[in-house]
């Protein structure tokens, strides 16, 4: 089973799952097999009441009341379909911060407010979170031991949003946005990974006190 988490973030292909919702997210790509979205839909309910590890895939057609059959037509190992589950919440990640960052009107509280709405969702969703909490020698391993390939998706993401800053000239066009972003993402993952005796990750007052003093200074370049 621990090979079921890191492929989510690094299979045998080119291309991580987690890369692929990140690029779902950002064409805007929708799941218009009704079937498969009652499955994983069925998967996620189940995964988040009993567990990865817990979880079969009688479990998942049963609920999704479907012969067991049917969930392996769409999905040919419970790997794949703990795969394509944990996907799709990244992919609702990913969605929900464009959505959050879009309430802010200047660089800075996008910054602030992404950094605050990445650890919430996360933290939050009832099944990476839980993964985080219940089953940490799932999920944490994968995305530190996976060649840096979880974090370079995520990277290439923040990346992304801070060159559509330097387009729109909200930032100097000197800033180095893969750096950056690098450092940006790097800092959110120690509170994901590490729990923290300082920071409260529950108070987001607090944890926008602490991306307004350390992660905003970055959008300004040496001279």
């Amino acid at each position: 089973m621990e090979s079921v988490l890191s492929g989510v973030m690094a299979p045998s292909g080119s291309e991580s799952l987690l890369e692929r919702a990140y690029v779902d997210a950002v064409e805007r790509v929708d799941d218009l097999d009704e079937l498969r979205t009652r499955i994983l839909d069925a998967a996620y309910e189940q995964f988040c009441r009993m567990g990865i590890r817990r979880s079969t895939m009688e479990d998942v057609a049963r609920l999704a009341k479907v012969s067991r059959i049917t969930v392996y037509r769409r999905f040919d190992s419970k790997d794949t379909l703990v795969e394509h589950v944990v996907r799709r919440e990244f992919r609702r990640y990913f969605d929900q911060f464009l959505i959050d960052i879009e309430q802010a009107g200047t660089a800075a509280d996008r910054v602030v407010l992404g950094f605050v709405s990445s650890l919430r969702a996360i933290r939050g969703n009832p099944l990476i979170g839980g993964l985080i909490v219940t089953e940490p020698d799932l999920l944490v391993p994968s995305m530190m031991t996976d060649g840096g390939r979880t974090l370079a998706t995520v990277r290439q993401f923040v990346a992304g949003q801070l060159r559509r800053e330097q387009r729109a000239g909200n930032v100097a066009g000197s800033l180095d946005a893969d750096v950056v972003a690098e450092m940006m993402v790097r800092i959110s993952t120690s509170f994901l990974a590490i729990p923290s005796a300082v920071i409260d990750l529950n108070d987001d007052a607090q944890l926008a006190s602490v991306a307004r003093r350390f992660l905003v200074p970055m959008l300004d370049p040496p001279g």
